[in-house]
């Protein structure tokens, strides 16, 4: 019965998410069911010493990395450079060949460290526009956009901004750039296969005489590329974002060692900060600063028309996106601290005894179930991160591999019909899940299928 415990309030999690109700709410109520349901006497002190403890945490390391991102995307939107990025990239291939543009415009965009919810609001005008011209079939906007933006720039390129490729750092003690060729090779992997399929289901949509259709809802207004800022400068917030990432990753580490003590410049009741499990967050927050003074000095006059509007508007969003991760989180800590849980960890280690697969299958289920990359891997990691290491080192293998495979398993199953994301880019461009879910769950499936990819080659090569 405590495995039963453990999994009823999992997939009442799942189902009232797919429902379209705030985990913010149900997951404490939830995960307080399952206690409930143990021992009515654990309910509070689970409450306030288990899932307020993890969920302030969370909010603690991750939210600056949240707010700027999301500001980051909105000042990229009000200055005019996605969509002079978006126009240079469709000079440069052709109109001809919607559905890669539309892939790379949300590649660069999200690698740039736009937030993934940023981008499919700016995207989606720029697809159906292509789509239009092109007579491509709506229903494959979502499929596209997905390629583009939640799966090989959102965890699998080394130097990702995401969040799925930031949490891991603080686990492993590792940085965003952890095992570059294992990303490189799983991301191109993704990107070739998920291009290869959504020129099959054009092809396939073009033989039966399909078009764009008519009669769609929240049908954006057309696009005019006039009076485009430079591309140059357009893309120039991007790569300093990307080249101070780096830059910050190494002078962190040289500047503050490995530690910091307040108790070293006088002040006390302060615990030492560990800047190992921190350097990742701060270079990504310090290299996303870097981007929007950028933006402010490039395009100072176009952002200040709404920029009161739209700083609001990206506050609000990443409040809510961190409220409900870290809700996920908290959910995920009180799960993993009852009994069930540590049987099914014991049943998993003896079937699954290798650290990868198993890290890959425990993160991948976990993701699916919440419906959340980061809440999945949060919920892994937070009980399962010292047992993968010590099972790593016994195998030799490197804790970057650990986090490349952690943050790739992430961004897999998670994309089930009740993910947010999911439900939220359906809802943006006005389409159903039976019109076009089975193309985003194309893209889940080959996420997947790429992680025991990285883990063969890594085995097989030794490649890092």
């Amino acid at each position: 019965m405590q495995i039963v415990y453990i999994v009823l309030p999992l997939f009442l999690l799942m189902y009232i998410a797919y429902k379209g109700f705030s985990v913010i709410l149900f997951a404490p109520l939830t995960a307080l069911l399952a206690v409930l349901l143990i021992n009515p006497g654990w309910v509070p002190v689970f409450l306030s010493g288990i899932f307020m403890e993890k969920l302030a945490g969370f909010i603690k390391l991750y939210f600056p990395v949240f707010l700027l991102g999301a500001i980051f995307g909105k000042l990229i939107e009000l200055s005019g450079f996605a969509k002079s990025i978006a126009f240079v990239i469709i000079k440069f291939i052709g109109e001809s060949k919607s559905m890669l543009v539309t892939v790379l415009v949300g590649a660069l965009l999200t690698y740039g460290g736009v937030s993934l919810f940023v981008v499919v609001f700016a995207l989606y005008p720029f697809a159906s526009e292509l789509f239009k011209r092109t007579n491509i079939p709506k229903r494959l906007i979502p499929g596209t956009i997905a390629l583009g933006a939640f799966t090989f720039t959102m965890d699998a390129l080394p130097g990702a901004l995401q969040i799925q490729n930031i949490i891991p750092t603080t686990f492993f003690n590792t940085n965003t750039w952890a095992a570059p060729w294992l990303g490189l090779i799983g991301g191109s992997f993704i990107l070739f296969v998920g291009m290869v399929y959504l020129e099959w289901r054009r092809r396939k949509a073009k033989e039966a005489g399909e078009g764009y259709g008519i009669g769609h809802i929240n049908e954006p207004a057309e696009i005019t590329f006039n009076n485009l800022p430079n591309a140059f400068l357009a893309v120039l917030p991007l790569l300093l974002v990307g080249i101070f990432n780096k830059i910050f990753t190494k002078l962190i580490i040289s500047n503050w060692g490995k530690s910091f003590d307040f108790s070293s410049i006088g002040i006390s009741g302060f615990s030492p900060i560990e800047i190992q499990k921190v350097a990742a967050i701060w270079a990504v927050e310090g290299a996303l600063l870097v981007g929007i003074v950028a933006v402010l000095i490039l395009a100072f006059k176009s952002v200040t028309i709404n920029f009161n509007t739209g700083i609001n508007v990206s506050i609000g969003g990443a409040m809510l996106a961190t409220l409900n991760t870290a809700s996920e989180y908290g959910f995920g800590a009180v799960i993993s601290a009852l009994p069930g849980f540590k049987a099914i960890n014991a049943g998993l280690a003896s079937a699954i005894p290798d650290p990868l697969i198993n890290e890959a299958v425990t993160i991948s289920t976990l993701s699916g179930i919440t419906g959340s990359a980061s809440g999945g891997m949060s919920i892994a990691l937070a009980s399962m991160s010292e047992t993968y290491i010590t099972a790593a080192a016994k195998f030799g293998i490197s804790p970057e591999v650990l986090h490349r495979v952690a943050s790739m398993a992430s961004g897999g199953m998670d994309t089930l019909p009740h993910n947010g994301a999911v439900i939220t880019l359906l809802a943006i461009t006005g389409l159903t899940h039976r019109q076009s879910y089975v193309d985003i769950f194309a893209m889940t499936l080959i996420k997947t299928v790429a992680v025991f990819l990285i883990i063969a080659v890594y085995y097989f090569t030794g490649i890092v």
